[in-house]
């Protein structure tokens, strides 16, 4: 299942809510405000970092250039996809849940 975020963690709990209730082997991809949830040293960076152990998490680079996020900010082994790649994981997911 592909499961998108577009909430920042410093606005909502989606983030925390949907890395604890995915299941193992999930993709996650960060968008719009959701790419805050990150950033490496940020209030969800350790959560992300312990997702990353069972789940691919990526962040649409549209959006991370939006806010002026540097890349090389992110937690280490997040992905960074464009548009192309957000319909690939979209394509490659049967079902996609959207975290509000």
């Amino acid at each position: 299942m592909l499961h998108t975020v577009n909430k920042s963690p410093y606005e909502k709990n989606s983030l925390k809510t949907c890395l604890g209730l995915s299941l193992a082997g999930s993709d996650i991809l960060l968008i719009e405000d959701g790419v805050y949830g990150a950033i490496d040293g940020g209030d969800a960076s350790t959560l992300v970092a312990e997702a990353l152990s069972t789940r691919r998490v990526y962040v649409l680079g549209p959006d991370l250039a939006a806010r002026g996020v540097d890349p090389a900010r992110l937690v280490k082994g997040v992905e960074v996809v464009d548009y192309a790649g957000f319909v690939e994981l979209a394509a490659r997911n049967d079902r996609v849940q959207s975290w509000l």
